[in-house]
């Protein structure tokens, strides 16, 4: 099975997924239903729509309900986007301008806040106070997890144990909801959203460590910023870590990071890239991204054998050897 099969599966429900964000967003202010016009044509790959409708498969499967789980997920993924790209001062996200660059930081900030309330909106047609609940807490958290990637800058000292608390709540936790609350809206069985929890926070961990990756190794053209932009940043990710942990690596490493922060022109991204590149650390992250799949997957061991758990699967194996 290709990845692209299960878009195809899906395309006639994704279709509607995509009308309904674009509709969404619309009729309440000519500025903000442009700039979040703007973030939304940008494209992306739409997984948390794709996890609530497959989520959605192990009940009873439902778009017309479905869609105020999938539309608010992607709005809130979206609105976080809007956010972080004044945090970083990004001038592109796949490959096109972003909001901040585009209009300005204040626009962009209430775009951002336009967008968490529409998806606040869209949650509250379903009459189920508890995934209200679940996906009000996704949204505290990720805050916090912002938060501590803002404290975290530059911070060289940091622990794996922190990184992988960070990314648990800026990228995982909204990827299991997203499994989970496509199952409850479905009225599965506890014990199966509880498993789409499991399979979805795993294979969250697994995407942000592959992200982190993929900003050393991949292009402008394919990641849609030019590499190294986490680092620039001052964001220092696993792959990062793992390096610095190297006593041959951590002296010169550290020179250049802290050249980087310092802004002088001490410190070369390039250079700190390539002795990444080459460090032990390129293959521990990678590791760590198996065992995170490895979980996802002996989470679907336990689910229904149909086609949405091989679809899930296909998914999990796409997320580890992901190149964009």
């Amino acid at each position: 099975m290709k990845l692209l099969d299960i878009f195809g599966a899906l395309k006639k429900d994704m279709d509607f997924i995509e009308q309904q964000l674009y509709r969404s967003i619309d009729g309440d202010d000519e500025l903000l239903g442009e700039t979040s016009l703007h973030l939304l044509k940008a494209g992306g790959k739409r997984l948390r729509p794709i996890f609530v409708l497959l989520g959605g498969k192990f009940g009873v499967y439902d778009l017309q309900r479905l869609q105020y789980i999938a539309v608010p997920l992607e709005l809130i993924h979206s609105a976080s986007l809007v956010h972080d790209d004044v945090i970083d001062d990004a001038d592109t996200r796949r490959g096109k301008p972003t909001v901040k660059s585009k209009w300005d930081n204040r626009i962009a900030m209430y775009t951002g806040d336009y967008i968490y309330a529409k998806a606040l909106m869209q949650v509250t047609q379903l009459d189920n106070p508890y995934i209200h609940r679940i996906l009000a807490r996704a949204m505290v958290q990720m805050s916090i997890g912002e938060m501590e990637q803002i404290r975290d800058f530059f911070n060289t000292e940091q622990s794996v144990r922190n990184y992988l608390l960070r990314i648990r709540r800026k990228t995982a936790l909204l990827i299991a909801i997203s499994c989970q609350l496509g199952a409850m809206a479905a009225e599965a069985p506890a014990k199966v959203s509880s498993l789409l929890y499991r399979y979805g926070y795993n294979v969250g961990m697994a995407f942000q460590i592959r992200d982190d990756l993929l900003d050393l190794f991949g292009t402008e053209k394919v990641i849609g910023k030019p590499p190294g932009s986490d680092m620039r940043q001052g964001n220092i990710t696993i792959p990062v870590i793992y390096a610095l942990q190297e006593a041959s690596l951590r002296g010169p490493l550290l020179k250049e990071i802290r050249g980087i922060q310092a802004g002088d022109g001490s410190g070369d991204v390039t250079r700190a890239i390539e002795m990444i590149r080459t460090s032990p650390g390129i293959h521990r992250a990678e590791e760590l991204a198996d065992r995170f799949i490895q979980k996802a997957l002996n989470a679907l061991k336990c689910l229904p054998d149909n086609k949405a758990r091989a679809h899930l699967q296909e998914i999990a194996l796409f997320v580890n050897k992901r190149s964009y």
